[in-house]
């Protein structure tokens, strides 16, 4: 997808975003089950951004059906990464318990009586926060976010089953490095500190996160969040 796409006018934004709650919607009538729909995508693609507005178009009728979770609430806390060499690619597959995402997937698909908690991660403290997010009976649509969804490492190559559907949210470098840049010094980084991590630590995760584009059920526009290519 290139950069040159324009932006859409809030309207056409909101008609994006509708199309695909409503084949959100479709997925569960048709199962008649809990449905876990993956965004994944490259760091500053637009992926945390389209699974909040997804949610909140599939609850925007007042009943709460759907919720958000992302995989970053599996950071590794700050002390571990210290203890094992890895602070200083925060963000790269290695510095995640992806043994632990994957277990608490297969927990939100079998476990639909009672609410299931995950984690968050809080940006301010730059930690993962214990319990935050509940998942509870009444949400028949769980929107999973986050990087390494379509990885074919283990274990995160047994994310994909654990998942309805996987949509990657994609942009390119001229959309992305300028987002980039803004969230690294929005956390305290210098405008060079934030630049070196977006190219350096953020760009190589991007590349091995891009090899999973053609395993996703849909390409999102991180710019327009339109469709730009099925699986199929």
């Amino acid at each position: 997808m290139s950069a040159s796409l324009p932006h859409l006018s809030s309207r056409d934004a909101d008609g994006a975003v509708e199309a695909l709650a409503e084949r959100a919607r479709r997925l569960h009538e048709a199962s008649g089950a809990r449905v876990l729909i993956g965004i994944t995508g490259s760091p500053g693609a637009g992926k945390t951004t389209l699974a909040i507005e997804l949610v909140a178009r599939l609850n925007a009728e007042g009943e709460a059906s759907a919720v958000h979770l992302p995989m970053d609430g599996f950071h590794l806390a700050n002390p571990t990464l210290d203890r094992l060499g890895l602070r200083g690619r925060k963000g790269a597959i290695e510095t995640f318990d992806g043994w632990g995402f994957v277990g608490l997937l297969e927990r939100v698909r079998r476990e639909t009586e009672h609410p299931v908690y995950a984690p968050s991660f809080e940006r301010a403290v730059d930690e993962p926060v214990a319990g935050e997010i509940a998942i509870a009976p009444a949400h028949a649509i769980v929107v999973v976010e986050g990087n390494y969804l379509l990885d074919e490492s283990e274990p995160w190559r047994r994310v994909r089953g654990l998942l309805d559907e996987a949509w990657f949210c994609d942009a390119d470098d001229a959309e992305r490095m300028p987002r980039l840049v803004r969230r690294h010094t929005e956390s305290g980084r210098t405008p060079e500190a934030a630049r070196a991590w977006a190219t350096d630590v953020d760009g190589a995760n991007a590349r091995r996160i891009a090899a999973g584009r053609d395993r996703a059920d849909l390409v999102v526009s991180g710019v327009t969040w339109e469709v730009v290519a099925r699986r199929g």
